[in-house]
């Protein structure tokens, strides 16, 4: 499969490129078909990866943040992010059935429950949400600080999506489907 972007090969990469994959190589122990494409843009992949930094640096668990994750990427339908975000999410103590749940914009626990859904609502209508779900997701117990991490998420999120939506990003992790689920969750 051929994308529409180039995966650039980390072998002959030079420069500001190479260093960012050299970085992601080392945190990562390889460097996902993503960074490849995001690659081509130096400044690309660096807001990218000082993004992800800045976001893993606010008030919300790396758990939490994969479960937003997977929200977000159903919505957006990115077969690439669900794929890895599955996967990281599964290393970050998410079990299946949490998984398949979280992607419905569901979870067992309440206040996870209204995060995903304004999540969701966030991206479904590209930050046109109503008071009613904002008051919603205050009543859970999210604060307006929490609020705007949350809008940082789906920003984050959004990028990713869009970028594999226009590269076609070939899956380099186990694959998942938007929209398929096995287990019912």
């Amino acid at each position: 499969m051929s994308t529409r972007i180039e995966t650039l090969n980390p072998e002959t990469t030079t420069g500001k490129s190479k260093e960012l994959f050299d970085a992601v190589n080392k945190k990562l122990g390889f460097i996902p078909n993503l960074i490849k494409v995001f690659g081509n843009s130096p400044a690309t992949l660096q807001t990218y990866l000082s993004l992800g930094e800045l976001t893993a640096s606010g008030n919300f668990s790396n758990k939490f943040r994969e479960q937003l994750a997977l929200a977000i990427a159903e919505e957006n339908t990115c077969n690439y992010c669900l794929s890895a975000h599955t996967a990281i999410g599964k290393m970050n103590g998410l079990s299946e059935a949490e998984i398949e749940s979280n992607r419905k914009g569901e979870a067992s626990d309440d206040k996870v429950k209204a995060a995903l859904e304004f999540a969701q609502s966030v991206t479904k209508n590209r930050g046109n949400v109503t008071s009613e779900e904002i008051k919603a997701v205050k009543d859970a117990g999210y604060n307006d600080g929490d609020v705007l991490e949350i809008v940082l998420n789906v920003v984050a999120n959004t990028l990713t999506n869009y970028v594999n939506h226009i590269a076609e990003t070939e899956i380099d992790f186990p694959k998942v489907e938007a929209g398929k689920y096995s287990v019912n969750a």
